[in-house]
Parts: C-alpha cells; sequence; structure tokens
C-alpha cells in the first residue's frame, strides 16, 4: 500500500473514533437533561462511528498493513440546546465527509482499487449521515424549542435501532 495512504487511512481511524467520542459526549449531556431519546441516538451514533473505525482498521489488517492508532481528541465538557447540537452533528459529518472525498481521491490517484472499494461504503454512508443529522436539525427548527414538540422529538429518537 501507498506509504502515504497508509497514513491517511490511520489518521481517518483517529477521526471516527473522535466522531464516536464526541457522540458519547453529547449522549451524555442529553441524559444530563432529561432527554433520553435524544441520549440514545448519539450513543446508537457514537457505536457507528466505532464500527467505521474498525471497518478502516479491518481493511488494514487484511491488507497486511499495521495499525498505528493516535491519541483521540477530548470533546467539549458541555454543550447547547437540542438544536445547537445537532447542527454541531450536522457540520461535523460534513467534515468527515470532506476527509472520506479526500480518501477517495487519494486512492484513486494511487490506484489503490482495494481502497477505492473500501471507500465507496464510505462516501455513500455520509450521505446517510449528512441526511439523519440534516433531518433532526429541520425538525428541530420546525419545533423551535417548543416543550411538548421537544417531548415527542424525544420518544422518535428512542425509536432508532442499531444499524
Amino acid at each position: 500500500m501507498d506509504a502515504s495512504l497508509e497514513k491517511s487511512l490511520n489518521d481517518q481511524i483517529k477521526h471516527e473514533l473522535d466522531s464516536a467520542h464526541l457522540y458519547l459526549a453529547m449522549a451524555a449531556h442529553f441524559e444530563a437533561e432529561n432527554l433520553p431519546g435524544f441520549a440514545r441516538w448519539m450513543q446508537l451514533q457514537s457505536n457507528e462511528e466505532r464500527g467505521h473505525a474498525m471497518r478502516i482498521y479491518q481493511h488494514l489488517s487484511d491488507r497486511g498493513v499495521r495499525v498505528a492508532l493516535s491519541a483521540i481528541d477530548a470533546p467539549p465538557a458541555s454543550f447547547g440546546s437540542p438544536l445547537s447540537i445537532f447542527e454541531a452533528a450536522l457540520e461535523h459529518e460534513k467534515k468527515i465527509t470532506g476527509l472520506i472525498h479526500s480518501l477517495y481521491a487519494q486512492a484513486l490517484q494511487v490506484a489503490d482499487y482495494p481502497a477505492q472499494v473500501m471507500l465507496q461504503w464510505f462516501v455513500e454512508e455520509q450521505v446517510e449521515e449528512e441526511k439523519n443529522a440534516g433531518d433532526a436539525v429541520h425538525q428541530l427548527r420546525l419545533i423551535d424549542g417548543n416543550p411538548a414538540g421537544l417531548m415527542m422529538m424525544d420518544r422518535q429518537l428512542a425509536a432508532r435501532t442499531g444499524e
């Protein structure tokens, strides 16, 4: 494997684990705010991000490449409103999408076909990630802080199943 692509894929594992840690911190915030449905959504999102990291980990391992883990970033200790949290989640997903697109371009440049196939899954997954966060942002904007609306959305988010 191209050394530069190897480093970039290892870096992406860190980004995915940072994402998992961020979403877990958001879940903890929602738990403290007594919004268990919002918390569950974020917990499942955190689990999904760890799964993404492991998908890249396994790809590298399967190809005989040494996985080099980096320290993950500490997430914020506090957050704002549900709307501001989901807006931050959406912006975070857009950032991850950009990183995935850069990785895909890098894999194309070095003609690493197995990495391209693996990364194609991530390209499609990021469409879903941005849609889910964007849908929540849209709903929260419609609710506009209405307590009854937040309670209904909390129940809706609690119904999310693990992917």
